[in-house]
């Protein structure tokens, strides 16, 4: 069994307040839990409005299959117009670990 994880910080676009920024933030969680199915939430800068980091988690039997499906989400999350992706942090941990 593999475990994968991936935090995305991000920059959001013209958001001047927290409730904007929740109108940015939840359709992006949403979409990526529902096209790979992974668990996937806002972990942290909760309290600026310009900067959201998400964290997602995704268990495998194989470790390529986290790799894939850890790309493919920082992909669809970079390739989305209302947000720049500032970094992305992975980690992968096996059965050994």
């Amino acid at each position: 069994m593999f475990t994968g994880t991936l935090s995305l910080d991000l920059l959001l676009g013209d958001v001047r307040s927290l409730k904007q920024k929740r109108s940015v933030v939840r359709p992006i969680v949403a979409e990526v839990r529902r096209r790979f199915e992974v668990s996937i939430a806002e972990v942290g800068h909760l309290d600026l409005h310009r900067r959201a980091e998400i964290g997602v988690a995704v268990v495998s039997a194989e470790a390529g299959h986290c790799r894939e499906v850890l790309d493919a989400v920082e992909r669809l999350v970079a390739g989305r117009p209302e947000v720049e992706l500032l970094s992305a942090h992975r980690g992968l941990w096996g059965g050994d670990d």
